[in-house]
């Protein structure tokens, strides 16, 4: 048997579909971020939806994302897409919901199985992206795709709408009250500027209250910092523990 036949023959047995979307990814996509870190206890979410559109063979790939926090909210944006795209052949769609986007579904819509709702579930699992759901419309173009070219146009639609988006951190981490006078206000300032901290909301009357959002991996050192600069003089309270969402930009 031919060197070239082997490999083909050890190819085939072994690349599973999953395998073989996996690979799809990372090559259309190049290198593929994954946003949670369960050591932080941080995951990638939807702050604004997008749309993005691919072309191939004269079919229209038309991606749209939205945050949708549980299963509610997701059928009830996919049904508005069925409604607003009722002329097109196909409105397939995949979604992560839950906590932690334990809760999956997908669904192909009449496209061949494994071809359009797993290749877009997939491309928001490898981006890490929780609490999201997308629905790539097609409109049929006269030509057939095949299985490959499909899962190529839905994997491909899918990141086009998750490049027009604005995605963020979600973050646990706890709410944090500062009080401070103006003597050590502006130190405290710039020691929150130095971490990437923006206060929520700030006071100032007879002393300056700051309410902030801290992550947890941020708040022992920060808490720290601020009590050796003013030498213990500034309040720092931890409220409560929350989680927030960050702009990644």
């Amino acid at each position: 048997m031919a060197c070239k036949e082997r490999i083909y023959l050890i190819l085939n047995n072994c690349f599973t579909f999953s395998t073989f979307y996996a690979i799809l990814i990372i090559v259309i996509g190049g290198a593929v971020l994954n946003g949670n870190d369960m050591q932080t206890g941080s995951f990638r979410v939807i702050l604004q939806g997008g749309q993005g559109e691919y072309e191939e063979k004269k079919s229209r790939f038309i991606a749209t994302v939205r945050e949708c926090d549980d299963e509610t909210a997701a059928a009830a944006f996919i049904e508005e897409m069925r409604r607003k795209y009722w002329d097109a052949r196909h409105n397939c769609y995949a979604y992560r919901v839950g906590e932690r986007g334990e809760l999956t579904r997908c669904s192909d819509d009449g496209e061949p199985a494994q071809t359009a709702g797993r290749p877009i579930l997939d491309v928001m699992t490898a981006s890490g992206i929780c609490r999201c759901a997308i629905v790539v419309t097609r409109y049929f173009g006269g030509v057939l795709l095949g299985t490959g070219g499909l899962v190529r146009a839905y994997t491909r639609a899918a990141q086009e709408g998750l490049k027009n988006c604005r995605i963020g951190i979600m973050r646990e981490g706890f709410a944090v009250s500062v009080h401070t006078d103006y003597n050590d206000v502006g130190k405290v300032l710039h020691m929150l500027a130095g971490a990437g901290i923006e206060p929520v909301k700030s006071q100032y009357t007879d002393s300056v209250a700051l309410e902030l959002r801290v992550s947890s991996d941020k708040v022992d050192l920060l808490e720290a910092q601020i009590r050796d600069a003013t030498g213990g003089r500034v309040g720092f309270i931890r409220e409560k523990k929350i989680f927030f969402a960050e702009s990644e930009e």
